[in-house]
C-alpha cells in the first residue's frame, strides 16, 4: 500500500494544507511547533477512532475539549481529513474522506466516502457513502463490476453517528482498499524512541516489533533469536561495523523473570549490561531492530532520529529508511539535522511553513532553484543550512 496524499483541513495546525505526490521515503522538515508531528498524529486519531469512535478520539488527541481543541484555532467549520492511496501499486487511486462536525457538544461523522477512480479518467466510483450514520455501502466487488450501474449497494444504519462505517467493511476480505486501509490504520507504527526506557531489565514476555518508546527491545532481540536468526545476525553484523568494539548483542533470563539485554565488548572477557552502554550503541541497535523487522509496518512514522548518534552514521540510516520503504513499508521521518538530510533526495523532502494562522507544505521537488542546485551536486542539508528553505529555519 501507497499513501499518494494527504489533505487536512481545520485539523490543528493545517487550516487547510495538502501533501500530494508522497514518495514511498518522505521526510519533514520546519521550525519547531510547525506541525511535523501533527502529521503523525493524524493516523493516530483515525486508529482511535477506528477501534473506539470519533468522540474518543478527539478526547485522546485534545483533552477534555476534544473537537474544539483539535480543530485549528480560530475557526468554525468541520474537520476534514482526506487520503488518497493505492491498495498495491497498479491497483485504483482510493479516495477516503472524513468530515467531522459539532452537533450540541458532540462530534458526529458528517460524511465519510470511500470512492475508487478506475483508470486515470472518468468520474470515481462511489463504494461507502454515510452521513450521521446512515448511507450505503457496495456489497460487490470493484474487479467484479465494469458499468458503475452494476454496483449493489445497501442502505446501512450504524448504531451512533460517531462511528466510522469503515470499521465493519474493513474485516470483509472482499474489499481488498478497504482492507488496505484498515491495516494502514490499524497497524501503523510511530517510533519515538527513548533510551532511559530501553535500558532497564524487562520482565518476561514476548515481543514481535519494537514499541513505541523501545522498552520491549530485550524482548523483541530474544524474539528475533528464536524466529529470525539470520535476521538478528544480520543486525549484529551491522552494529558491529558502526560501533566499534562491540562484537555480539545477547539475552539473558534472570531467575526472577527479568530480561537482561547484554553487550559484548571485544576489549572485555564479560559482557556489559545495557544500563552500562553508550547513548548511540543503543540508539543504533533499536534503530536496526525497527527497521529490519521481518514483518515492515504498512506505515513508519519516526521522529528526530539523529537524537543521541554520531553525524556520520546519519547517511547510512537514511539508505535504511529508504531500504525499509522499498520493502513494503511508507516512511514518514521528521528531522532538524542537516546531516541526515544531506542523505535525501529532492523528490522526498517536504517542508512546513507557519503562515496566516496556519500550516503550509511545500514540496522541495516544486522550487527551481532547490532543484537546480541539487542537479549540480548540491545536498540538502546544505541547502537547507544556507536558508533556501524559506520559512523552515532548523535552529
Amino acid at each position: 500500500m501507497k499513501i499518494e496524499s494527504l489533505r487536512l483541513k481545520n485539523f490543528k495546525a493545517f487550516r487547510d494544507a495538502e501533501i500530494t505526490d508522497i514518495p514511498k521515503f518522505c521526510v519533514f522538515i520546519g521550525a519547531n511547533g510547525s506541525g511535523k508531528s501533527t502529521i503523525f498524529s493524524v493516523f493516530g486519531f483515525l486508529r482511535d477512532a477506528l477501534t473506539g469512535n470519533v468522540n474518543t478520539a478527539l478526547m485522546k488527541l485534545g483533552g477534555n475539549r476534544g473537537f474544539r481543541e483539535v480543530r485549528s484555532r480560530g475557526t468554525d467549520g468541520p474537520i476534514e481529513i482526506e487520503l488518497k492511496f493505492r491498495a498495491k501499486a497498479d491497483g485504483p487511486l482510493t479516495t477516503y474522506f472524513l468530515q467531522i462536525a459539532e452537533v450540541r457538544g458532540k462530534a458526529v461523522v458528517e460524511r465519510e466516502i470511500l470512492k475508487y477512480r478506475r483508470g486515470s479518467s472518468g468520474q470515481p466510483w462511489h463504494f461507502l457513502n454515510f452521513s450521521r450514520g446512515h448511507g450505503t455501502a457496495a456489497t460487490n466487488e470493484l474487479e467484479t463490476v465494469d458499468d458503475i450501474r452494476d454496483l449493489s449497494r445497501e442502505e446501512q444504519t450504524l448504531k451512533s453517528p460517531d462511528i466510522l462505517a469503515i470499521k465493519g467493511l474493513a474485516q470483509f476480505e472482499r474489499f481488498p482498499a478497504v482492507v488496505a486501509l484498515g491495516d494502514l490504520i490499524e497497524n501503523w507504527h510511530v517510533s519515538d524512541f527513548h533510551i532511559s526506557r530501553a535500558r532497564p531489565e524487562q520482565e518476561a514476555g514476548y515481543a514481535e516489533h519494537l514499541s513505541r518508546e523501545g522498552e520491549n527491545l530485550s524482548l523483541v532481540i530474544e524474539y528475533l533469536h528464536g524466529a529470525h536468526p539470520a535476521v538478528l545476525s544480520k543486525i549484529i553484523a551491522l552494529l558491529k561495523r558502526r560501533v566499534p568494539g562491540i562484537t555480539n548483542v545477547e539475552t539473558k533470563t534472570t531467575e526472577e523473570g527479568r530480561v537482561l539485554l547484554k553487550f559484548q565488548d571485544g576489549a572485555f572477557e564479560d559482557p556489559i549490561l545495557a544500563r552500562y552502554v553508550s547513548d548511540g550503541t543503543i540508539k543504533m541497535l533499536a534503530y536496526l531492530i525497527l527497521l529490519h523487522d521481518p514483518t515492515p509496518h504498512p506505515l513508519l512514522c519516526v521522529e528526530e532520529p539523529e537524537n543521541q548518534l554520531y553525524p556520520k552514521l546519519l547517511w547510512e540510516l537514511a539508505e535504511e529508511f529508504r531500504a525499509y520503504a522499498m520493502r513494503g513499508g511508507q516512511v514518514f521521518v521528521s528531522t532538524h539535522s542537516p546531516d541526515f538530510l544531506n542523505a535525501t533526495r529532492v523528490e522526498e523532502v517536504f517542508w512546513l511553513v507557519k503562515k496566516d494562522g496556519g500550516t503550509q507544505v511545500r514540496r522541495a521537488m516544486d522550487d527551481p532553484q532547490i532543484v537546480a542546485y541539487m542537479h549540480d551536486g548540491d545536498q540538502m542539508g546544505y541547502l537547507w543550512d544556507q536558508g533556501f528553505f524559506e520559512g523552515a529555519d532548523h535552529r
